[in-house]
């Protein structure tokens, strides 16, 4: 199969690629006056636009779209929800973005509006979608979706593709964490420790609407999505489960290694006050006895005494075994 050349990305305003599927997994490639010459007998169309004022004119005017519709797919709103309008379906995902393994991850909106002979999806201008270009690229190879409904599973099950290595990753430096974290300053520790349950958190908020969305997305009764269609709408989902109990094991941990270190950090706390407390403790005696013997009084005993002094200094050091004794006795010590 001759592979059609896509439209460079931006070369026509709010569209950033069009394509038409041929049924047998390939698609070729339209512009602007494709899209609009397309006809539902034509086969299964994906517009993909980039929320822009071009986009919206083409919704609003030559797409045929409910306009409540095309009210959501241009809203900012990208909260995951799934509503069955007539005989299509509008799904807000959001889709993931990794760049490298040590870099943050990108949460990117998607707006999907698919219908049995057309797909529209929408993004915000300049965020680019990994997923997208995966699907673009199975398509033009022969080997991509060949309705709309799979299209849009795709779409689904690509948007969270990084999710197992993201999840995974998280996972093992909780285990790192678990291993090293007697060995850490407990700066150190609570700092990687909150870092972690903060992203771990984060991406639970995420996963929850999405898995949500999923489920609504498979429970689905519409003509655009079948039974094949809803069994892997249910393996996504059962994943996203899967996902969110890690993530919440995770969190656990995280809590629970944070409340190990706090525990750890007060006992220490705890015994050099002790310490110190045990020392005020003993000086307390020998001081007394050197104050008040110090004190610009008459009447001090041994003050002319030559010997005096050394008399002083013996009794003190007698008095520091003995207060030891005495404290271990009572069990202060």
């Amino acid at each position: 199969m001759e592979i059609a050349k896509v439209p460079t990305a931006g070369q026509e305003p709010g569209l950033r690629f069009a394509c038409l599927l041929d049924g047998r997994g390939g698609c070729r490639a339209l512009d602007w006056a494709g899209v609009r010459a397309w006809k539902a007998r034509d086969g299964v169309l994906w517009v993909h636009l980039e929320r822009v004022p071009a986009a919206d004119e083409w919704l609003r005017g030559e797409s045929h779209i409910d306009p409540l519709v095309c009210d959501a797919l241009m809203a900012e709103d990208s909260r995951p929800r799934v509503e069955d309008i007539n005989e299509g379906i509008l799904a807000m995902l959001r889709g993931i973005n990794r760049t490298a393994p040590d870099q943050p991850i990108e949460l990117v909106p998607i707006h999907v509006w698919v219908e049995p002979e057309r797909l529209v999806s929408i993004r915000e201008a300049g965020k680019n979608l990994d997923a997208l270009r995966e699907i673009r690229e199975a398509l033009h190879q022969g080997q991509g979706p060949t309705t709309a409904g799979r299209l849009l599973v795709k779409i689904a099950q690509k948007s969270v593709k990084y999710l197992e290595d993201i999840v995974g990753e998280l996972d093992d430096e909780i285990d790192r964490l678990d291993e090293t974290l007697d060995k850490m300053t407990s700066h150190a520790g609570r700092e990687r420790l909150g870092d972690l349950r903060r992203r771990a958190l984060a991406l639970r908020r995420y996963l929850s609407p999405q898995r949500e969305a999923m489920f609504r997305l498979q429970g689905e009764e519409s003509i655009c999505i079948d039974r094949r269609d809803r069994v892997h709408l249910r393996e996504a989902a059962d994943r996203l489960l899967r996902y969110i109990e890690t993530l919440d094991a995770v969190r656990d941990r995280a809590t629970i290694l944070h409340e190990d270190l706090a525990a750890v950090t007060a006992e220490q706390i705890a015994k050099t006050s002790n310490r110190f407390t045990t020392i005020a403790g003993i000086l307390l005696p020998p001081s007394l006895v050197a104050g008040t013997l110090g004190a610009n009084v008459g009447g001090i005993p041994g003050s002319n005494e030559p010997i005096a002094f050394y008399l002083l200094v013996a009794l003190i050091a007698l008095m520091f075994p003995l207060e030891i004794w005495l404290l271990k006795k009572i069990g202060w010590i």
